[in-house]
């Protein structure tokens, strides 16, 4: 079920990336207040089509991951901290024709376009208030705990704070008040582009589903 924003924060932020090379408009998706909300940095073209967060290459992947501990698309909330596909402009040559072609290519989002989209995840996040986060790589990590959280140092830990939040003047953020549990995750196209982090991706989400069950957080 997709989640349905607000539309005067939706037109805060088509106002705040107007002239930023960004496409379509993908929402998070998932039943309410589910125990686990995973966060991703924003759709690719894939996810732009379909409107399913999570529906590439790697969101195959990252439901399998799930389902091998038990949970599934279903059960839980899955979004990203940028709602638009963050795209570059670039002219190659097609070696067969020799003529030059213009791509549009998938990019990481920029630290200002997080911060654009603060408003709408900051709400996303205390609609759904799961009980326990998943970002899945730096940039989902660091919007919710600074720039100073590295996935390579807290993938697969559990933490239990409090998160950023987007400040009322829009210039930066603050912590918030609501403590949550933190499980940072490599993203799942990490061992997908480097497959010596497979068993420890692995390992990462085996030790999750088993703490889900001793916390009594599975979905039943």
């Amino acid at each position: 079920m997709q989640i349905e924003y607000p539309q005067q924060l939706v037109d805060q932020v088509e106002a705040a990336i107007k002239d930023r090379p960004l496409m379509g408009f993908v929402p998070g998706a998932g039943p309410n207040h589910p125990a686990v909300m995973l966060v991703g940095e924003a759709p690719g073209r894939s996810e732009t089509d379909s409107q399913v967060p999570f529906s590439g290459t790697s969101g195959k992947e990252l439901i399998k991951l799930l389902e091998e501990i038990g949970l599934s698309r279903a059960t839980v909330h899955i979004t990203s901290v940028v709602c638009k596909r963050p795209y570059s402009v670039k002219v190659v040559t097609n070696k067969k024709t020799g003529q030059r072609v213009t791509k549009y290519p998938n990019r990481t989002p920029t630290k200002k376009e997080v911060l654009a989209f603060g408003p709408l995840f900051d709400w996303e996040l205390k609609t759904v208030a799961p009980q326990v986060v998943v970002p899945l790589g730096n940039t989902s990590l660091q919007r919710l705990l600074g720039p100073e959280a590295k996935i390579g140092d807290l993938h697969g830990q559990v933490l239990h704070q409090s998160v950023l939040e987007t400040r009322p003047d829009h210039q930066g953020y603050q912590m918030g008040t609501t403590p949550y549990y933190i499980v940072p995750m490599y993203h799942p196209a990490a061992f997908l582009y480097a497959r010596r982090l497979e068993p420890t991706v692995r390992a990462d989400w085996q030790a999750f589903g088993k703490w889900l069950k001793e916390q009594h957080l599975m979905p039943q």
